[in-house]
């Protein structure tokens, strides 16, 4: 056979399996009903809405602007865990705490056509109005830690952890443990809608216990939060020796684990810590010898993203929402961790903390059915 041959039945096979690619290829949003779930996923859902079935594939944008920390990598693997259990299309983006990356990743989402836009700490100037754009091309919007004007648009939910609950959570260990005229240090931020939350509480607990004493404060959301804090936690305990402090108030635990390394580095672990929010590491410098961190007062950040994406996933679906939702803390202290005969992580808190990690929350029958159709 020659090579003039050989070339007309290589361009023939060719387009022979162009065609059937073509033929057999997902058409797309436009050209299916098949739902974003799994392609066939779907259609083994009986009592799966109409309104979701007929957008077609479903694409989700999670927009976090903080970032570089444990609990921004774990609410960001909740959320696309959730939703591509789903069958949908998740990404995430984290601004890294830069404000015009934020807006501009919000921006871009508005005109790249996805069904729901989930955002993070959306608390900046012009979110509003982000927000707003995003609505008025259809997009649907869940909102956790964010402004409160964002909830004022029309269809938008606000998620929170219930930071009052965990300010009290942990205030209330501290104030247990070392009484009503305590001296402490506060380490906390202004600017951010949960701490301005905590706060209050931070506030009424001073009011209510006149005899405890701040003998210092501290607090910068930045790319180094922890070390940032480090070195200011050890000033003060410079400035301050045994006997002029008894525990740290944390509201981050970007805060505790910078404050947590000064008092190790320093010997000064007498000095106990207070915090809010959890993850891996955070539990590994509570379980380590003589550790000065005694509790924290969480949620689980990776139910946190698993429940925006499912408030999300019922907007699509045409269904009611709030326009608020507050998820359940937890305290966790070291005694509690001392229970375990193994060291504890997040993945394993649920065995020594009843409920941890779990919620039923907005999780309606067809949303565990499309999970177990996507899941075959």
């Amino acid at each position: 056979m020659n090579k003039k041959k050989i070339s007309t039945l290589l361009v023939f096979m060719l387009a022979i399996v162009i065609a059937a690619t073509g033929c057999g290829a997902n058409t797309g949003k436009s050209g299916s009903n098949s739902g974003s779930n799994g392609g066939g996923a779907a259609a083994e859902v009986e009592n799966l809405p109409a309104a979701l079935k007929e957008k077609g594939d479903i694409s989700i944008k999670v927009i976090r602007k903080i970032g570089g920390d444990d609990h921004t990598a774990q609410f960001l693997a909740g959320a696309k865990q959730e939703g591509e259990a789903l069958g949908f299309k998740v990404d995430t983006f984290s601004a890294n705490g830069d404000t015009a990356k934020f807006l501009d990743a919000i921006e871009q989402a508005a005109e790249s056509g996805v069904d729901a836009v989930v955002l993070s700490h959306a608390d900046v100037e012009g979110a509003v109005d982000a927000v707003q754009k995003l609505r008025d091309k259809g997009i649907e919007v869940v909102a956790f830690d964010s402004l409160a004007s964002i909830g004022e648009v029309e269809g938008v939910t606000l998620t929170s952890q219930k930071d009052e609950a965990l300010a009290q959570y942990a205030l209330d260990e501290l104030v247990k443990q070392h009484g009503t005229e305590a001296k402490i240090v506060y380490l906390w931020v202004d600017g951010f809608p949960p701490m301005v939350r905590r706060n209050a509480v931070y506030q009424d607990v001073l009011a209510q216990n006149p005899g405890i004493k701040e003998v210092g404060r501290f607090g910068v959301a930045s790319d180094n939060t922890s070390v940032d804090t480090q070195n200011a936690v050890a000033a003060m305990l410079a400035e301050h020796p045994k006997g002029e402090i008894d525990a740290i108030f944390a509201t981050w635990d970007a805060f505790a684990i910078g404050a947590t390394r000064a008092l190790v580095e320093a010997g000064r672990t007498e000095v106990k810590i207070y915090g809010i929010d959890v993850s891996n590491a955070d539990l590994q410098a509570m379980q380590e010898e003589d550790s000065p961190w005694a509790a924290t007062a969480a949620v689980d950040a990776k139910m946190v993203g698993a429940v925006n994406i499912r408030l999300a996933a019922k907007k699509l679906a045409g269904e009611e929402t709030p326009k608020t939702y507050d998820l359940d803390a937890a305290l966790i202290t070291q005694e509690d961790l001392k229970k375990s005969s193994e060291a504890v992580n997040v993945a394993t808190l649920a065995d020594i903390i009843p409920g941890w990690g779990t919620t039923d929350a907005f999780e309606e029958d067809w949303i565990k059915a499309l999970k177990e159709a996507n899941a075959k």
